[in-house]
């Protein structure tokens, strides 16, 4: 699970050359700590298919606006740079995991 920041959020996300799943969230956030066991249960299963980061939205305030995020825990999941699909709230493992298989 790699942490995106500003700085490398070009590079690790709109450039990389395998889909990438973004999870915006905050420490204070109930249901960012809930998804988040099942995120990184999800980005073993899928090394070197799909890259995996996290976006710290205190830390990093100025990221979620670009994608007009407004709640967390929010998920985008980027392919060729472009945001593909977006997930909001807590979902369960298995829909997580469908949405990953549509972007494969």
């Amino acid at each position: 699970m790699i942490v995106i920041t500003e700085s490398n959020f070009e590079t690790e996300v709109l450039k990389s050359n395998i889909p990438v799943l973004v999870d915006f969230w905050a420490t204070w956030c109930a249901p960012c700590l809930k998804i988040a066991p099942i995120v990184e249960e999800l980005s073993t299963k899928y090394t070197g298919k799909i890259k995996f980061g996290k976006v710290n939205v205190e830390e990093q305030p100025s990221i979620p606006p670009k994608f007009g995020i407004r709640s967390i825990p929010t998920l985008l999941l980027f392919k060729n740079g472009i945001v593909f699909s977006q997930i909001t709230g807590f979902q369960p493992k298995r829909a997580l995991e469908s949405k990953l298989r549509e972007i494969l």
